[in-house]
C-alpha cells in the first residue's frame, strides 16, 4: 500500500468509454512501479442523486471489502495526484473477454465468490454492478471494480447478479455483515454522510437477519448496459 500511497503518479492515458475522467497511470516509488487507475474528483460529472466525491466511495468500497474479509476489491487509496484529489486503485491485468456472464457459465467453482459479491453489493447499495465490473486475472482470482455510485441512503440497487436469489448467505459472510450492522469502522464512516452510514447499517441488519439473498420480484433492478 505504501507504493499506492506515496509513489509518484504519472498519467499514461485516459480510459475510453468512461463517463467520468478515469486515467490509466503509473505509480513509482524507490525503483518499483505498478499500473493504477486514477479517478480524480475534478473529472467527475455532476449527478443529481449523488454529491461530488465519487472517488471517496471507491475507497470506502475497498475498505469495507477488507473489513468484511472479502478481499475482492483491488487495493484503493485516497490521495492527491496530477489532477488533484482522487482514488488510486491497483490496475487488474484481466482477461478482457471474460465478465460475470461468461464466468458464471464457464466457472461454477467461482460461484461462491459471486454470492459474496452479491451480498456485498446489497450492503453497499451498488447502483451499477454491470457484468464487466467483475474481472478475473491470470491467477484466476475474481475482482470487483467500479464502486463510485454506491452507498446512497435511498435504496437504488442495480445489479446483474440475480442467479443466487433466495439462497442462504454463507455463514462467515453473514456474521461479518451482522457485525457491520452494529458498528461501521471509522475509516469507512468518515468517507460517507451520516444518513448513508445509518442506511448502510440498516441494510446490513436486514440482510444478516434475513440470512438469504433477496429476490427481485420487479425484475427491473438491472443496470444498463448489462455488460
Amino acid at each position: 500500500m505504501s507504493l499506492l500511497t506515496n509513489g509518484d503518479i504519472e498519467i499514461v492515458q485516459r480510459m475510453p468509454d468512461s463517463s467520468n475522467a478515469t486515467f490509466l497511470a503509473k505509480v513509482t516509488l524507490d525503483g518499483l512501479s505498478t499500473p493504477v487507475i486514477y479517478k480524480p474528483l475534478r473529472g467527475e460529472r455532476p449527478l443529481w442523486d449523488f454529491p461530488p466525491g465519487l472517488h471517496r466511495r471507491e475507497v470506502a468500497a475497498y475498505r469495507l471489502s477488507e473489513s468484511l474479509g472479502l478481499h475482492f476489491v483491488p487495493p484503493t487509496v485516497l490521495r492527491d495526484g496530477p489532477a488533484g484529489e482522487g482514488s488510486v486503485q491497483f490496475f487488474i491485468d484481466a482477461d478482457l473477454e471474460a465478465h460475470y456472464f461468461t464466468l458464471f457459465e464457464q466457472h461454477p467453482e467461482l460461484h461462491d465468490v459471486f454470492r459474496a459479491i452479491c451480498a456485498f453489493d446489497i450492503v453497499i447499495n451498488n447502483t451499477d454492478r454491470k457484468s464487466g465490473h467483475c474481472l478475473i486475472d491470470k491467477r484466476q482470482q475474481v475482482w470487483a471494480i467500479d464502486h463510485g455510485i454506491c452507498f446512497s441512503s435511498e435504496f437504488k440497487l442495480r445489479t446483474v447478479i440475480w442467479e443466487f436469489a433466495g439462497e442462504a448467505i454463507d455463514p462467515v459472510v453473514r456474521q461479518a455483515i451482522a457485525q457491520l450492522a452494529n458498528s461501521v469502522p471509522l475509516d469507512i464512516a468518515t468517507l460517507l454522510d451520516d444518513d448513508e452510514v445509518n442506511a448502510l447499517q440498516e441494510r446490513a441488519k436486514w440482510l444478516a437477519d434475513g440470512g438469504v439473498l433477496p429476490v427481485d420480484r420487479s425484475r427491473s433492478r438491472y443496470p444498463w448496459p448489462l455488460v
